[in-house]
């Protein structure tokens, strides 16, 4: 098994939640937005902890059940993000960063949990 600094998907959703979580501090203090703020920053830190579950997992069965939850809550954090930019507290450039990290994370996360139903 790949050590997490080598495995692709561990490494991209730490870096992600990293840029959530100085993203909801600044939120925080400069906007005084708390609510969206903690919703996005559940989310989008769930998203690499539940990868590292599954990672670890007692079975097959646990390492994808815990990788559509990876899914499932990068898609809320999509739709954090989505709201943040459209309520004008997050930037174009800004929104554009973090929306693209979080597809390509959904887009590695679906074609994980893809394999599963092939080999079924």
């Amino acid at each position: 098994m790949k050590s997490n600094k080598d495995n692709l998907i561990v490494v991209k959703s730490t870096e992600f939640a990293v840029d959530v979580v100085r993203f909801c501090d600044w939120l925080r203090k400069e906007r005084k937005e708390w609510v969206i703020s903690e919703q996005l920053l559940k989310s989008g830190t769930s998203i690499g902890a539940n990868i590292r579950e599954g990672i670890r997992g007692q079975s097959s069965s646990d390492f994808y059940s815990k990788f559509n939850i990876s899914l499932k809550e990068a898609s809320e954090t999509d739709y954090w993000l989505e709201l943040l930019h459209k309520s004008g507290y997050l930037d174009n450039a800004l929104y554009e960063e973090l929306k693209n990290k979080c597809e390509e994370l959904i887009r590695i996360l679906t074609s994980i949990v893809k394999h599963k139903d092939h080999r079924n």
